[in-house]
């Protein structure tokens, strides 16, 4: 490792930032770039360092830059080098991610589209650790109104109510309802309760006059959708 003194001091010379300067930020792997927002290391080991052992920490979960999604402030200041500032840098790069590739994905979001929609909210649902139920309201022309979440931790059809949902479609002046949750197991593929609430809202919303358009469930990058499998 090269390096040069300055005022008495060793100091990098083939560091982050200077790989930054001299051939770009796709250049800089995962942990360089994390090493660049830690700033600075500690007593006997660099910010690469310290950054390799961050995108290792998730053990049964996914690990690499997308872990920064399932860890937890504690879990992060557990690595010697990293305090609560770091550990809030880092999970706000994280959240930073995800928005910018939310945002990306809304300028083509259709709601008649499952694969547009699937990829506007997967960035938002598939690092979530417990499921989370959206329901999504359009007007007459498919736009998307509003959403509002009904159910966060399981997925269970007595858990959500159809007045609730209809209730809340009307306030919204909603001429469509559509279905949207995550499985935390990365499988999509939909379970006898995700059958049973579509079942249940859709006989509903016949009832309602207020179409059930689809139910999407967000896996891994993958998702399910009823509509798409002829179920809706």
């Amino acid at each position: 490792m090269q390096e040069k003194q300055k005022n008495g001091k060793s100091v990098r010379r083939d560091g982050p930032y200077e790989k930054y300067l001299e051939k770009g930020a796709e250049q800089l792997s995962d942990a360089e770039l994390l090493a660049v927002i830690l700033r600075t290391g500690t007593v006997g080991e660099d910010t690469v360092s310290i950054a390799n052992r961050v995108l290792s920490l998730p053990e049964e979960r996914q690990k690499g830059i997308l872990g920064l999604h399932h860890v937890s402030l504690q879990e992060l200041m557990s690595i010697r080098g990293i305090g609560q500032v770091k550990a809030i840098k880092l999970k706000c790069i994280a959240e930073l991610s995800s928005r910018i590739a939310q945002k990306t994905a809304k300028e083509t979001l259709q709601m008649t589209s499952p694969g547009s929609v699937a990829q506007y909210y997967m960035e938002r649902l598939r690092h979530f650790e417990r499921e989370k139920v959206l329901l999504l309201m359009m007007d007459n022309r498919n736009h998307l109104l509003a959403e509002h979440i009904l159910s966060e931790g399981t997925v269970n059809a007595s858990l959500i109510s159809p007045r609730e949902i209809f209730l809340t479609a009307i306030r919204h002046g909603a001429v469509y309802i559509m279905l949207l949750h995550n499985h935390p197991g990365g499988d999509p593929a939909p379970g006898r309760q995700d059958i049973l609430i579509t079942q249940q809202i859709k006989k509903a919303s016949e009832l309602i006059e207020i179409p059930l358009i689809d139910h999407i469930i967000i896996g891994d990058k993958k998702y399910y959708s009823f509509k798409e499998t002829g179920y809706l």
